[in-house]
């Protein structure tokens, strides 16, 4: 079968959904009006809460919830053939991915952009408050340290892509001070800039790791492991306009040119999908995820489909960025939309390899010798990368091969450019997780800023220096800590459970959001019946992975495990509870979003013009 049928019809289903359901979720359950004044109007402090067209926040929502999640997670999936991946992108992204983004989107927007944790402990109770304080920061902590892991694995000992990768952060400081502060609102030449010097950095990169200034751009996994935390530091302490948004806005781009350029090469190339519907791995057994297609799918495909991760930065940075609610749409629905296209290619390009030379690469060599699989083009493959990649798990590689050949197929005599092609791929990886990593550590800055606010006050001004370095440092120092011990390799396995799992929690209280402001009761099953779903396959999830750590004396995680799942059983609990008082009330009752001045330091009036939703 031609992998051009696949991407038409997904193009189609994706389309269809934004331009209708979307509309429908913004207009008629969260009726958006741009009447109200958002958080970043209302709250402007120049540092977090800072007014910014749609197009930059557009960029960094994006580039902040899609990380390794879409590239990785689908290219591993595609052990139980295409079939499961591609629908459940499809239909989960749709259906529960893009309407769990927008719902806690708008939930922060209406409580002055803050976190998940405190917009539960105002709409449901204290006690969901405080649980899904404890329980997100530690998956948050978990994540970060997971996704710096596969930087270090990419970067260490690469010249080029460390350049690269370096080069991003002073390109977007200068392209911050110039939009935000030189000539404000200069998108076009600030974004013209930005690109090019993007391009030119890449470009650079070859000549540089090739010449005597290499050795200043070669790293080892130990010291990669300090610096990205510093990184991480860095980003969660300065203002936002300085590094975070420009980087995150300059980032999309290449992310989104480069997941064009393969939709693009696939049309011209027009490979045959070599992977069948579904593989006799079904049923569990395989060689690269142990357990069965259900429930091991929706928790190896943790984005592109849903993500619990994202309502981390739905209520985190983006919410303190938005000029205007009507594009809570465009953001929330539309970037998601965006992700799960992102995880459609990187099936499509895991499934046009060869089966046997798939399960090479991203298998052990004693896992693979009992398969008894004979390797076809994996020598040529090798050879036209200048790399040895077989019995590389993990996905990244097998990704890069997969992009690189279809990237060096498109026209004739390009076969000798696939090792270029790698190598820029594993940096895009190495890019795609890194925009994650600095979001993700300021989201974390503002949950600990919450919790420990509730002992010293002031700690919860997001504005207040001291209490920024403290919290910055410590978010930085705990995910950093377990990245350079590589402790991370025993709890990884926990993060697909965790992360889909706090998808489920952040659904629940969604459905009390819109069980709360909706004039139609019934509106509230666009979120509870996903939310049903996930609590179900990540509980079943969760108590696979128990038994399989009690077999190998795993007691930390199991331990970990079996605190997670019960957090969240009394979180959805909990919601259940409201959710009963609230279907008794004829008319909507509104959300507990009473503005605390300690998180609103500046106020400013404004009422900007409607804008259609549709």
């Amino acid at each position: 079968m031609s992998v051009i049928y696949l991407l038409l019809s997904s193009l189609c289903v994706l389309s269809l959904a934004y331009r209708y359901y979307s509309a429908f979720i913004a207009a008629k359950v969260l009726m958006l009006d741009d009447r109200n004044s958002t958080p970043a109007v209302t709250c402007t402090d120049g540092k977090d809460y800072v007014p910014t067209n749609r197009w930059v926040v557009f960029g960094h929502h994006f580039a902040a919830i899609a990380g390794a999640g879409p590239l990785i997670g689908p290219t591993l999936a595609a052990q139980y053939g295409w079939g499961p991946g591609f629908f459940w992108i499809l239909l989960g992204s749709v259906f529960g991915g893009c309407v769990h983004d927008m719902i806690i989107l708008f939930a922060s927007v209406r409580h002055q952009g803050q976190s998940l944790s405190v917009i539960a402990k105002n709409d449901v109770s204290r006690l969901t408050g405080v649980t899904t304080a404890i329980v997100t920061f530690f998956i948050i902590i978990v994540a970060l340290a997971g996704l710096a892991v596969a930087v270090t694995n990419a970067l260490y000992n690469n010249p080029w892509g460390v350049f690269t990768i370096g080069m991003t952060i002073p390109i977007a400081m200068i392209v911050g001070v110039y939009m935000f502060k030189i000539r404000p609102g200069a998108i076009l030449s600030g974004t013209i800039f930005g690109v090019l010097a993007v391009l030119a950095a890449v470009y650079f990169g070859a000549p540089v790791a090739e010449s005597s200034l290499a050795g200043w751009f070669t790293f080892s996994k130990e010291s990669l492991s300090v610096m990205l935390p510093v990184y991480g530091f860095c980003a969660a302490a300065l203002p936002v306009w300085l590094l975070l948004a420009p980087r995150d806005y300059l980032s999309t781009y290449m992310k989104i040119a480069v997941i064009g350029g393969l939709a693009l090469g696939l049309f011209l190339v027009n490979p045959d999908v070599q992977m069948p519907f579904v593989t006799r791995f079904i049923n569990g057994g395989g060689p690269i995820i142990p357990g069965p297609v259900w429930p091991y799918v929706f928790i190896t495909i943790t984005c592109g489909a849903i993500s619990g991760f994202h309502a981390l930065i739905g209520s985190g940075t983006t919410p303190k960025l938005l000029e205007k609610e009507s594009q809570i749409r465009m953001v929330g629905y539309g970037a998601m939309l965006t992700e799960a296209f992102v995880g459609l290619m990187a099936l499509l390009a895991a499934v046009t390899l060869v089966p046997n030379d798939y399960f090479a690469i991203n298998t052990s060599a004693a896992a693979f010798a009992k398969l008894n699989m004979p390797v076809k083009d994996l020598p040529e493959l090798s050879r036209l990368v200048g790399l040895d990649v077989s019995n590389r798990p993990g996905g990244a590689i097998s990704l890069a091969v997969g992009m690189s050949y279809i990237f060096s197929n498109v026209g004739e005599g390009l076969r000798h450019t696939m090792k270029y092609w790698f190598q820029f791929i594993i940096m895009f990886e190495a890019l795609f997780i890194l925009t994650t990593i600095d979001a993700g550590t300021r989201v974390a800055r503002y949950i600990l800023q919450d919790i420990l606010g509730n002992l010293y006050r002031p700690l919860k001004q997001t504005d207040w220096l001291p209490g920024v370095i403290l919290t910055s440092g410590a978010v930085s120092f705990f995910w950093g800590y377990i990245l350079f011990t590589g402790d991370i390799s025993s709890i990884w396995p926990m993060f697909g459970v965790t992360n889909q799992t706090l998808a489920a929690l952040a659904l629940a209280i969604g459905t009390t959001i819109i069980l709360r402001i909706a004039t139609n009761k019934r509106y509230a099953l666009i979120t509870a019946v996903p939310c049903l779903v996930m609590a179900v396959t990540t509980f079943a999830a969760g108590f696979m992975n128990i038994r399989l750590y009690l077999v190998k004396g795993m007691v930390l995680n199991t331990v970990l495990s079996i605190a997670i799942i019960a957090l969240v059983a009394i979180i959805i609990v909990d919601n259940i509870r409201v959710w009963m008082t609230l279907l008794k009330t004829d008319n909507p009752v509104g959300m507990n979003d009473e503005r605390d001045r300690i998180y609103c330091p500046v106020v400013q009036p404004h009422a900007p013009d409607d804008v259609p939703l549709a």
